[in-house]
């Protein structure tokens, strides 16, 4: 068994945080839209969070936040002239993806990629995927920039492989490690990797809010990685219809203990049995 740390990673809120009400299926989103934003109260809070963390103990990475406004989405859509004139020409004319490419959601780390440690993976690399998060336009511009990011931090081949994300297509909708959890008796032994998705590829789907994550996009970075002990688990749909758009809100586990609501899981029975 190999000497390993679990480290953490937080996003740096950037100076465009709003609250938009962007994202249906997250209520507090919903709920918030339109509140004034204070980010350089939020990005302060998020760093006192960081250093909390670091004096307990644990490794903290900081990603940094990604360029916004996001101008050269704003010019795909036929926006053109300096960039002031974009921004200016965007939200007078199309406000939701004036609002879609400003937002600071690479805040939420836990939807930037999901990870395979070296004990886990077929080769003996860290294994890294970032999400392509189509289910939610302004999410779904993040992979490029939280890649470029990835590969800066773990630029050596030899132990980490930074992949691209999953297609842009509903069918390999990813959110990230907000639906994966590692389970394990050291954080270097071989271990278990949950991955938990809310619906299936070619699926009618008619719940009252998206499921973000397929099954198909899970089973994909399974193989990606190489990931051994993979254990695919439905997310309860009655857990989506309350609001539940990660499994993260519901599901947490860090070696070996498992914590979740009781409609964390379509069958908890079989779940806890598989992870077993």
């Amino acid at each position: 068994m190999g000497q390993a740390v679990e480290a953490n990673a937080d996003g740096l809120i950037g100076p465009t945080h709003s609250y938009a009400g962007l994202s249906p299926g997250n209520l507090a989103s919903s709920l918030n839209a339109g509140e004034p934003s204070n980010p350089r109260a939020a990005v302060l809070q998020g760093l006192d969070k960081m250093k909390r963390l670091a004096d307990l103990g644990l490794p903290q990475f900081v990603l940094p936040p990604h360029e916004r406004p996001n101008i050269l989405f704003l010019r795909r859509l036929g926006f053109g002239g300096t960039d002031a004139q974009v921004i200016e020409r965007a939200w007078k004319d199309a406000p939701t993806f004036a609002a879609a490419a400003c937002s600071a959601s690479p805040m939420w780390a836990a939807n930037a990629a999901t990870v395979t440690p070296s004990a886990d993976s077929a080769d003996g690399r860290v294994h890294f995927t970032p999400a392509n998060l189509v289910t939610n336009l302004h999410r779904s511009l993040e992979h490029q920039q939280t890649k470029r990011a990835l590969d800066a931090l773990f630029p050596d081949p030899a132990r980490f492989a930074v992949h691209d994300a999953l297609p842009s297509v509903a069918h390999l909708a990813d959110e990230g490690a907000a639906n994966h959890v590692r389970l394990c008796a050291d954080h270097g032994a071989p271990g278990v990797n949950l991955l938990v998705w809310g619906r299936e590829a070619w699926e009618p789907w008619s719940g009252p809010f998206p499921a973000r994550q397929t099954r198909e996009a899970s089973e994909a970075l399974a193989r990606r990685h190489g990931a051994s002990g993979a254990v695919l688990a439905r997310q309860s749909k009655a857990a989506i219809a309350g609001g539940t758009f990660h499994n993260d809100v519901v599901c947490v586990g860090a070696l070996d203990t498992l914590f979740h609501h009781d409609l964390a899981f379509e069958d908890t029975a079989g779940t806890h049995a598989a992870i077993r």
